[in-house]
């Protein structure tokens, strides 16, 4: 064989050895963003989850707060006008 078969064949398996390093080390980097980007939507999705939660909580705290409200009102509707030391109706006017 001659010096320039033997010298393009080298050049080739370079080649080749370079592309397909290349190819590898890209394929490795793809792999580590998409997994990092599966970890963010797996955090995303954790939440969708639990925002109907807060959401009927929510819901609850403030079905609570209408339910005070309305004893407080109940409660001021019942205190006497005529007492004189500010009892409410209950107490010892």
């Amino acid at each position: 064989m001659s010096e320039g078969i033997i010298s393009a064949l080298l050049a080739l398996m370079g080649t080749m050895m370079g592309t397909f390093g290349g190819i590898i080390t890209s394929s490795k980097l793809t792999n580590y963003r998409l997994e990092q980007l599966e970890k963010k939507v797996d955090k995303h999705n954790n939440f969708a989850l639990r925002i109907p939660v807060i959401e009927e909580k929510i819901k609850t705290v403030q079905q609570r707060v209408l339910n005070i409200e309305e004893k407080g009102n109940i409660y001021e509707n019942f205190k006497m006008d005529d007492c004189p030391h500010n009892y409410d109706r209950f107490g010892d006017c």
